[in-house]
Protein backbone atom coordinates (compact mmCIF):
# COMPACT_ATOMS: atom_id res chain seq x y z
CA UNK A 1 0.00 0.00 0.00
CA UNK A 2 1.19 3.19 -1.16
CA UNK A 3 1.54 6.45 1.80
CA UNK A 4 -1.33 8.39 -0.28
CA UNK A 5 -3.78 5.21 0.42
CA UNK A 6 -2.00 4.45 3.45
CA UNK A 7 -3.43 8.56 4.59
CA UNK A 8 -6.88 7.91 3.10
CA UNK A 9 -7.84 4.39 4.86
CA UNK A 10 -6.57 6.05 8.10
CA UNK A 11 -8.53 9.10 8.00
CA UNK A 12 -11.31 7.04 6.69
CA UNK A 13 -10.93 4.85 9.62
CA UNK A 14 -10.73 8.32 11.95
CA UNK A 15 -13.97 9.24 10.26
CA UNK A 16 -12.73 12.64 9.30
CA UNK A 17 -13.60 14.39 6.02
CA UNK A 18 -10.47 15.51 3.48
CA UNK A 19 -11.71 18.92 4.85
CA UNK A 20 -11.35 18.45 8.62
CA UNK A 21 -7.53 17.59 8.43
CA UNK A 22 -6.64 19.99 5.89
CA UNK A 23 -8.39 22.61 8.66
CA UNK A 24 -6.20 20.87 11.17
CA UNK A 25 -3.34 21.44 9.32
CA UNK A 26 -4.03 25.16 8.12
CA UNK A 27 -4.01 24.09 4.11
CA UNK A 28 -6.49 24.09 1.89
CA UNK A 29 -8.83 21.09 0.88
CA UNK A 30 -7.59 20.64 -2.19
CA UNK A 31 -4.33 20.62 -1.08
CA UNK A 32 -4.13 18.01 0.83
CA UNK A 33 -6.65 15.96 -1.73
CA UNK A 34 -3.56 16.08 -3.39
CA UNK A 35 -1.62 14.59 -1.03
CA UNK A 36 -3.96 11.77 -0.49
CA UNK A 37 -3.76 10.84 -4.34
CA UNK A 38 -0.18 11.40 -4.37
CA UNK A 39 0.00 14.58 -6.63
CA UNK A 40 2.45 16.02 -4.58
CA UNK A 41 5.21 15.99 -2.80
CA UNK A 42 5.35 15.69 1.35
CA UNK A 43 7.96 17.11 3.84
CA UNK A 44 8.65 15.11 6.73
CA UNK A 45 7.12 17.79 8.87
CA UNK A 46 3.46 17.85 7.15
CA UNK A 47 3.96 13.97 7.68
CA UNK A 48 4.95 14.20 11.06
CA UNK A 49 1.52 16.74 11.64
CA UNK A 50 -0.52 13.97 9.71
CA UNK A 51 0.77 11.28 11.66
CA UNK A 52 -0.21 13.15 14.59
CA UNK A 53 -3.53 14.05 13.44
CA UNK A 54 -4.38 10.75 12.94
CA UNK A 55 -3.34 9.59 16.39
CA UNK A 56 -0.55 7.43 15.08
CA UNK A 57 3.38 7.21 15.20
CA UNK A 58 5.26 8.49 12.17
CA UNK A 59 7.29 5.18 12.11
CA UNK A 60 3.80 3.51 12.11
CA UNK A 61 2.58 5.27 9.27
CA UNK A 62 5.96 4.52 6.82
CA UNK A 63 5.05 0.58 8.23
CA UNK A 64 1.46 0.11 7.25
CA UNK A 65 1.51 -2.52 4.92
CA UNK A 66 -1.44 -5.67 3.66
CA UNK A 67 1.05 -7.89 5.82
CA UNK A 68 0.45 -5.91 8.94
CA UNK A 69 -2.59 -6.30 11.26
CA UNK A 70 -4.31 -3.20 12.57
CA UNK A 71 -6.66 -2.73 15.39
CA UNK A 72 -8.49 0.50 15.23
CA UNK A 73 -10.28 1.86 18.41
CA UNK A 74 -11.97 4.83 19.36
CA UNK A 75 -9.29 6.53 21.31
CA UNK A 76 -5.98 4.93 19.77
CA UNK A 77 -4.53 2.94 17.31
CA UNK A 78 -1.93 -0.22 17.64
CA UNK A 79 -0.16 -2.33 15.30
CA UNK A 80 0.83 -6.01 15.89
CA UNK A 81 3.59 -6.53 13.08
CA UNK A 82 3.70 -9.30 10.25
CA UNK A 83 1.25 -12.01 11.44
CA UNK A 84 2.62 -15.27 9.30
CA UNK A 85 -0.06 -17.72 10.54
CA UNK A 86 -2.50 -15.14 9.12
CA UNK A 87 -0.66 -14.40 6.14
CA UNK A 88 -0.64 -18.31 5.47
CA UNK A 89 -4.15 -18.45 6.12
CA UNK A 90 -4.95 -15.93 3.90
CA UNK A 91 -3.69 -17.79 0.89
CA UNK A 92 -4.93 -21.15 2.36
CA UNK A 93 -8.31 -19.89 1.93
CA UNK A 94 -7.54 -17.51 -0.91
CA UNK A 95 -9.69 -19.68 -3.69
CA UNK A 96 -12.15 -20.42 -1.57
CA UNK A 97 -12.89 -16.75 -0.90
CA UNK A 98 -12.90 -16.13 -4.55
CA UNK A 99 -15.51 -18.56 -5.31
CA UNK A 100 -17.17 -17.26 -2.59
CA UNK A 101 -17.72 -13.83 -4.13
CA UNK A 102 -18.10 -15.42 -7.57
CA UNK A 103 -21.14 -16.94 -6.37
CA UNK A 104 -22.68 -14.05 -4.39
CA UNK A 105 -21.43 -11.89 -7.48
CA UNK A 106 -24.05 -14.48 -9.18
CA UNK A 107 -26.56 -14.51 -6.51
CA UNK A 108 -27.22 -11.04 -7.52
CA UNK A 109 -27.34 -10.83 -10.53
CA UNK A 110 -30.11 -13.44 -10.24
CA UNK A 111 -31.52 -11.12 -7.78
CA UNK A 112 -31.24 -8.21 -9.93
CA UNK A 113 -32.87 -10.02 -12.59
CA UNK A 114 -35.95 -11.18 -10.57
CA UNK A 115 -36.66 -7.76 -9.75
CA UNK A 116 -36.87 -6.48 -13.08
CA UNK A 117 -39.04 -9.36 -13.97
CA UNK A 118 -41.29 -8.31 -11.14
CA UNK A 119 -41.13 -4.79 -11.69
CA UNK A 120 -42.10 -5.94 -15.88
CA UNK A 121 -45.33 -8.20 -14.50
CA UNK A 122 -46.84 -5.25 -12.05
CA UNK A 123 -46.48 -3.11 -14.98
CA UNK A 124 -47.91 -6.00 -17.41
CA UNK A 125 -51.21 -5.72 -14.47
CA UNK A 126 -51.59 -2.19 -14.33
CA UNK A 127 -52.13 -2.00 -18.11
CA UNK A 128 -54.23 -5.16 -18.26
CA UNK A 129 -56.59 -3.65 -15.12
CA UNK A 130 -56.46 -0.38 -17.14
CA UNK A 131 -57.42 -2.52 -20.18
CA UNK A 132 -60.33 -4.32 -18.07
CA UNK A 133 -61.37 -1.43 -16.46
CA UNK A 134 -61.93 0.58 -19.98
CA UNK A 135 -63.53 -2.82 -21.30
CA UNK A 136 -66.13 -2.84 -18.67
CA UNK A 137 -67.27 0.79 -19.11
CA UNK A 138 -67.96 -0.14 -23.13
CA UNK A 139 -70.09 -2.83 -22.19
CA UNK A 140 -73.75 -2.28 -22.74
CA UNK A 141 -75.55 -1.79 -19.59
Amino acid sequence: MELPEKLKTIRKLRNLTQQTVADKLGISTQSYAKIERGETDVNLSRLQQIAQLMGIELSQLFCLDEKNVFNFTASHFTQSQNVNSLSTEQTEYKPELEKAHLMVEQQQKEIDYLKQQVSDLREIIGLLKKASEKNLKELPQ
